[in-house]
């Protein structure tokens, strides 16, 4: 039935062209803007979704830029322990130069004094942003991830240890003194031997040979120059505070480097008393002692805070060749000296490339977050420009479908002409 009152067709036709005028603007803000949920009314679920990886995604750029600082920071310390350790190799030659007959001992000492200040310069100007890791004995935390989990979003980082090569080593003479707890005590007497084993190093503590010299008459040696008071101040005289990391073969290198040190400054004959390093072990000889003039030797401990453990090139700032023992003492100081920055060399070594390795991780897990927020959010614009072409064919269509419609009252109309 048709009506002047109520087009019913023409109804239908417009809110078919509402529908299609709808779906169109719809497909041309997608097209605009490359988004096909933009925001939260198009999809909730979606748009949430993608909200918290972009945030992730800003978090792991940042975290980026640290890796990247941190990587520069370890770089330049590596750089500047590889340069140092190739001035001790020099200076290495020096020292056994210097123990050959007919060698010119000041003139090599002069040349090793320089090589020595020109260490001391690549220390203190091996730093990046203000970080040197070549001084100092704290720990350099580096940014590393960001860790999401149904608990919340935590960060990770990498640490970094200093390779202090500078410092001077301090005993704290307030410290706890304990005689023979760093190992059990021996006699040097008429076997002319002895063997101290260190135990487990700990970190910080200072470690020291203690010596007691028995000789009524003074005739093999004089007892107070292999006497130690059984004090903390008597035990910084031959001392070696441990390092974090330190074995117990590096304690016994280190208390053997500081006696032969001991012995350089106060002349001390070491066919009387010599002490070598054997592994773990501390190995005591004597050429003098017999049944009845002894050294007895133990191994002291000093318990502080305050102690300082040594830079790693301490002891090479002291290098004196211009005596026979000086010359003799320093060949085992610069050993010590050598090894100690090819640890912190090859400790620098494998953190940056561990930073590196992270760097090149998080670049990929951004990249990979990054796409599936495209992928979440993007329009499909193959897709989007067919679905344009189809709904403008269906507007043209919808208006047409609109105006027969409206036209249907006039066909009513011509019913009524006579």
């Amino acid at each position: 039935m048709s009506s002047i009152n109520f087009n019913q067709s023409a109804l239908v036709a417009l809110d078919t062209l509402k529908g299609i005028n709808k779906n169109l603007g719809t497909i041309q803000s997608q097209i605009s803007t490359g988004k096909a949920v933009g925001s939260a009314k198009d999809n909730a679920a979606i748009w949430a979704i993608s909200k918290v990886m972009e945030s992730d995604v800003g978090g792991f750029s940042k975290i980026s830029e640290s890796l990247n600082l941190g990587s520069s920071t370890v770089a330049v310390a590596r750089a500047g322990a590889e340069q140092i350790e190739g001035l001790l190799q020099d200076m290495k030659g020096l020292v056994i130069s210097s123990q050959e007959e007919g060698q010119d001992q000041d003139k090599i000492q002069t040349d090793i004094d320089r090589l020595n200040d020109q260490i001391g310069s690549i220390i203190d100007a091996a730093q990046f942003n203000g970080v040197n890791l070549l001084k100092g004995q704290d720990t350099l935390s580096v940014l590393s991830s960001l860790d999401r989990s149904s608990t919340g979003v935590a960060t990770s980082t990498i640490s970094v240890s200093r390779q202090d090569l500078k410092a001077t080593q301090s005993v704290d003479t307030a410290g706890t003194y304990a005689a023979g707890t760093g190992g059990s005590a021996a006699t040097l007497n008429a076997t002319q031997t002895a063997s101290i084993t260190v135990g487990t190093p700990t970190a910080g503590v200072a470690y020291s040979i203690g010596l007691t010299g028995t000789d009524a008459d003074a005739s093999a040696f004089t007892p107070a120059d292999y006497t130690t008071a059984g004090t903390a101040t008597g035990a910084a005289s031959i001392a070696y505070v441990a390092r974090d990391g330190d074995t117990a073969a590096d304690v016994a290198a280190g208390l053997a480097a500081a006696f032969a040190a001991y012995a350089a400054d106060n002349s001390l004959d070491t066919s009387v008393l010599n002490v070598t390093a054997d592994g773990a072990d501390l190995d005591f000889t004597s050429g003098a002692t017999d049944g009845t003039d002894t050294i007895a030797v133990r191994l002291d401990t000093v318990t502080s805070d305050d102690n300082v453990a040594a830079g790693v090139l301490t002891n090479v700032a002291a290098i004196d060749v211009t005596t026979t023992e000086g010359a003799a003492a320093a060949l085992a100081t610069i050993e010590t000296a050598i090894q100690g920055t090819v640890n912190a060399g090859a400790e620098f070594g494998s953190a940056e490339k561990r930073i590196d390795n992270q760097m090149e991780f998080v670049g990929k897990l951004m990249d990979a977050m990054k796409a599936g927020i495209s992928a979440l959010t993007d329009t499909n614009m193959e897709e989007a420009s067919a679905r344009l072409q189809s709904l403008q064919v269906q507007q043209q269509l919808g208006v047409q479908a609109l105006s027969i419609a409206n036209g249907s009252s006039q066909t009513i109309l011509s019913l009524f002409r006579g």
